[in-house]
């Protein structure tokens, strides 16, 4: 039987939203824009923040499951728009690139 959300799954999952290329901008340029991997799970890995699961955050770093993100990557979605969710876990925002038809993700 899969495990329940935790309550702080929750609360990330209802803070989590859609979001344009155009809002993310000043957190990019303030170097607080993480980008998450079509990969993980974006909730998964916020709530590890949340909770300050170092060791869970460092393996993401290293895989690069989890990045500031890179000046051309930042290119490409101002280029080309695409769907992105992002939640905040102060002091970051964390994004992710939503594909459509994509369903590793919950808040879909």
């Amino acid at each position: 039987m899969p495990e329940a959300p935790s309550d702080l799954y929750l609360k990330l999952l209802g803070e989590t939203a859609r979001i344009s290329w155009h809002e993310l901008q000043p957190f990019f340029a303030r170097g607080a824009l993480l980008r998450v991997a079509a990969g993980l799970d974006l909730i998964e890995v916020a709530a590890a923040f949340a909770a300050n699961d170092q060791a869970r955050v460092a393996v993401w770093l290293e895989n690069d499951g989890l990045a500031k993100l890179p000046p051309d990557q930042a290119q490409q979605w101002h280029e080309q728009e695409p769907q992105l969710w992002a939640v905040v876990v102060a002091p970051w925002v964390l994004a992710q690139e939503h594909n459509v038809g994509e369903s590793s993700n919950s808040y879909t």
